[in-house]
């Protein structure tokens, strides 16, 4: 009996002591949040440091760098020894044009601007498209890309094949191109006429050699064997096409006679021969 009431009277206090207990909560104690003082102490007289020790590591790496691009750029900079020009050119006098760059360059192979350099070398009537390139150790490249001439234009310019108008300085040779002439900013149309015309003057052998855009509109050519024909500005091809029968029945055969034959009437053509020896005696 007494042992049953002690088991009672013990599981009763236990079960005081539970109730006084709340659900969940944990019996261990607690570790304490607070840090030492020690260690506390030794962070406050350290947070100064680590910048300290980044701005030394940079300053120390910027320096290294500094120390390693002065030769560097020593070595990459040196004077210009040698020009070279470089590219496939007929016309372009390579080694005036190597001389004339080389006497401009005052500062060292990389200090030196090459936009300005290719806009100089560009400038030369003769060179069309141009690429500068640096050649270490002490040399400047210069690859050039020469104008074609395919026409004259007027009494001292050239047409390349793009219609594009350059102003070299005029040799012999270009005088058997084909001299097309008119307004500066006719150039393609003009062009596109030369081709279809002699395209058209081959069905009767002859070439055209020169041809006129006035501004007013109006067409002149001269044909390979100096026949000067005014065709107009109106109705073109129909003249033409009219001039190319009269000329196959009629005119062939007294073509060294005649000066200049004007296809600009409605229904007819009008003919200028040419003065015979005994006609120019006369005068």
């Amino acid at each position: 009996m007494n042992w049953f009431r002690s088991r009672g009277v013990e599981s009763g206090a236990e079960d005081e002591l539970e109730e006084l207990t709340p659900r969940g909560a944990t019996r261990e104690a607690l570790p304490s949040t607070e840090e030492p003082e020690a260690e506390q102490l030794e962070r406050e007289q350290d947070w100064w440091l680590k910048p300290l020790w980044t701005l030394t590591a940079l300053v120390m790496f910027a320096g290294g760098l500094w120390s390693l691009y002065l030769p560097v750029w020593g070595w990459l900079d040196k004077p210009v020894q040698d020009v070279k020009v470089v590219g496939a050119v007929r016309h372009l006098d390579k080694p005036a044009l190597a001389d004339n760059v080389a006497a401009n360059l005052e500062q060292g192979l990389l200090a030196i601007d090459i936009n300005a350099i290719r806009e100089q070398v560009i400038s030369h009537p003769w060179v069309r498209n141009a690429g500068v390139v640096r050649d270490w150790p002490q040399t400047l490249e210069i690859r050039v890309e020469e104008e074609v001439p395919v026409a004259r234009w007027g009494e001292s310019g050239l047409l390349n094949h793009e219609g594009e108008i350059f102003w070299p300085e005029l040799k012999e040779e270009y005088a058997q191109l084909p001299r097309l002439s008119g307004s500066a900013q006719d150039t393609v149309q003009v062009m596109a006429q030369f081709h279809d015309l002699n395209q058209m003057f081959r069905r009767i052998g002859q070439r055209v050699v020169a041809l006129n855009f006035e501004e007013r509109g109006a067409w002149t050519l001269v044909l390979e064997n100096n026949i000067k024909v005014v065709v107009g500005r109106s109705s073109v091809n129909e003249r033409l096409e009219r001039f190319l029968d009269l000329y196959t029945r009629v005119l062939a055969a007294r073509a060294e006679q005649i000066e200049l034959v004007d296809i600009r009437y409605a229904n007819g053509v009008s003919v200028k021969w040419k003065l015979q020896a005994d006609e120019e005696n006369a005068g």
